[in-house]
């Protein structure tokens, strides 16, 4: 028996023990909570009854290479309804739905739902908020915003993109550099009883937003001008369903301008050209994809002869030709079963190696390409960078279209050496020419200079240095006099300007399916042929009537030439003046 009073007692004391420890434990518990994390928790009750609206940072600037802006931003207001403190419902349907152009019903669904803030329309214009707010409408909100405002409307729209509702970029420059100009936003801190109403004595506390940095480019507003007014003329003269240009550094990879006609109204970005039907949204949002399309970047298309300029680069490279090599073209070479024709039909009959290239003469480039072969083709393919993309600053880059090594026999390996039966895009062949005329460095192409604050001091200078040696130099300054001949006494005469060496190459080349006949003529070109400071790349895309490279696309990036090298400080040389009056005196002579 008093074994068991014992064992309860025990029990009792035990029980007793744990009971003090757990009231110890939640003592020093409250004690914790009440005094050393007090702040905490206030705040935290603060919050419970603090309404936030955010204050929109505004979005860093873009500026051309001179710090022309070329993207900037507009203050508009956003509308929004505290519905706990709504006291005159109809007054504010009536009001909102006349100065915001807004259906009623849509109006009065925003304002009876029942949520702490409900936004009723968004990027509506400052004159229109202040005079919303002018009505002081108990429940209203007009917070400041930011709408992104483009300068030029349509310069260079598929490079610089433009951005969404919430200010976030949707495509081009503007999506890839987005994290760089995104700001960081503010807040507006209201204070509210517990039935969400706003403390009329408690005021607002304010979190200034922080604005974006800018971002500086390579496009030059000028140049880009220049080139987009020379494309509009070729356009329209040659009613072409579009015309692109490429004008770089081939040092470094800066892009100076970048064309793809048509372009867009980047300040209307969702309306389509007049007179564009569809029938659904899908097919709306697919028309709105093709419109905003960099053909610069996103396509490929077979390059034609322009592409002469990468093969002979290999084949003087690799040691299989010289320059006084002879050839003969009877206007065809049969390559197996295959009769690939000469666009001379009649034929080029004996030449020599430059002269080959100055005739754009297919048979010559054929058997470059049977010299060198398919593994030895395929390397320097690897080597100058063709099979990979560039790199460029944009997305969306498309990836060169190549045969496979294994699927390319004799007929492919011919008719890669002249620039059909593969794709590639108008970057990637701008890049890796300017590569191989620079001294062969292979280049980044990119627009990106650096990230500025808003007082322009430097943030981040991104680098771009060339990389890989990809051709000798040797090699190199042998192109770069070939392709000036090219020019001076070649098929790309009509890019010729008396003072200026130019190199050059001229391109004529189909579209699939072949029997549609429609044809993309080109040029190529760079000065001054001795040490290349710029290069072009100008692309016409089924033009009527004439369609050779060298006599529609040559004369439109001498246009351009005219213009942007006196821009650039290049000057004529007074040497190539003297050599060329010299020429002209003896031919004179011979003539007498």
């Amino acid at each position: 028996m008093n074994g068991m009073k014992t064992h309860n007692r025990k029990k009792i004391v035990t029980v007793f023990f744990c009971i003090s420890l757990v009231l110890i434990f939640l003592a020093g518990r409250l004690v914790y909570l009440m005094v050393f994390q007090s702040e905490f928790y206030s705040a935290q009750a603060q919050d419970l009854h603090e309404r936030e609206r955010d204050i929109k940072a505004a979005r860093g600037k873009i500026l051309d290479i001179n710090g022309k802006v070329l993207a900037s931003n507009r203050s508009v207001c956003t509308i929004s309804v505290i519905h706990s403190q709504v006291k005159d419902g109809e007054k504010i349907v009536k009001v909102l739905s006349k100065e915001l152009e807004m259906d009623e019903d849509a109006v009065r669904k925003r304002v009876e739902k029942v949520s702490s803030i409900e936004r009723v329309k968004s990027n509506v214009p400052k004159e229109i908020g202040d005079k919303i707010r002018d009505y002081k409408l108990a429940g209203v909100k007009v917070d400041e915003d930011y709408k992104r405002y483009y300068l030029y409307d349509n310069l260079a729209s598929k490079v610089l993109g433009f951005t969404g509702g919430d200010n976030q970029g949707i495509i081009g420059l503007e999506v890839v550099y987005d994290e760089k100009m995104m700001g960081t936003n503010g807040k507006i801190l209201t204070l509210t009883d517990a039935r969400g109403v706003e403390l009329a004595d408690a005021g607002e506390s304010r979190q200034n937003p922080i604005d974006g940095n800018n971002l500086r480019i390579s496009l030059d507003y000028n140049i880009q001008m220049y080139a987009q007014q020379a494309a509009e003329k070729a356009m329209q003269a040659k009613e072409a369903d579009s015309v692109s240009i490429i004008i770089m550094k081939p040092s470094n990879g800066e892009i100076m301008a970048m064309v793809n006609l048509p372009e867009f109204n980047l300040n209307e970005p969702y309306e389509l050209p007049e007179g564009t039907t569809y029938s659904n949204a899908e097919e709306k949002q697919n028309l709105l994809n093709q419109m905003w399309r960099n053909g610069c970047i996103n396509d490929t298309y077979e390059p034609g002869s322009t592409f002469k300029v990468i093969t002979a680069s290999a084949a003087l490279e690799a040691g299989v030709v010289s320059l006084n090599d002879h050839f003969f073209c009877p206007g065809y070479k049969i390559v197996e079963d295959r009769r690939i024709r000469c666009a001379r039909t009649s034929g080029h009959g004996a030449q020599n190696f430059v002269q080959g290239l100055e005739n754009s003469c297919n048979p010559v480039f054929i058997e470059l390409g049977m010299r060198l072969g398919t593994d030895q083709y395929y390397k320097y393919f690897k080597q100058f960078g063709l099979l990979s993309k560039t790199g460029i600053d944009l997305p969306g880059e498309a990836k060169t279209i190549m045969h496979q090594k294994k699927n390319i026999g004799q007929v492919e390996l011919a008719t890669i050496s002249f620039g059909q039966s593969f794709q590639i895009t108008p970057v990637q062949l701008a890049t890796t020419i300017s590569s191989l005329i620079n001294g062969g460095k292979r280049i980044t192409p990119h627009f990106g200079v650096q990230i500025e604050d808003q007082e322009g001091n430097p943030v981040e200078v991104f680098d771009y240095e060339p990389s890989a040696q990809i051709l000798s130099a040797e090699t190199s300054n042998t192109m770069r006099s070939l392709l000036e001949k090219v020019v001076s006494e070649g098929g790309g005469n009509k890019a010729y300007i008396e003072g200026y060496e130019i190199g050059g190459k001229t391109a004529t080349s189909q579209t699939l399916p072949r029997s549609a006949h429609r044809y993309i003529s080109s040029f190529m070109c760079f000065a001054p042929a001795s040490d290349p400071q710029v290069l072009c790349l100008v692309i016409i895309n089924n033009p009527t009537g004439i369609y050779y490279g060298g006599t529609i696309a040559a004369p439109v990036a001498k246009e351009i030439y005219l213009n942007i090298l006196p821009y650039l400080g290049i000057e004529k040389d007074p040497a190539v003046i003297e050599k060329e009056k010299a020429e002209k005196e003896k031919e004179k002579e011979e003539q007498e």
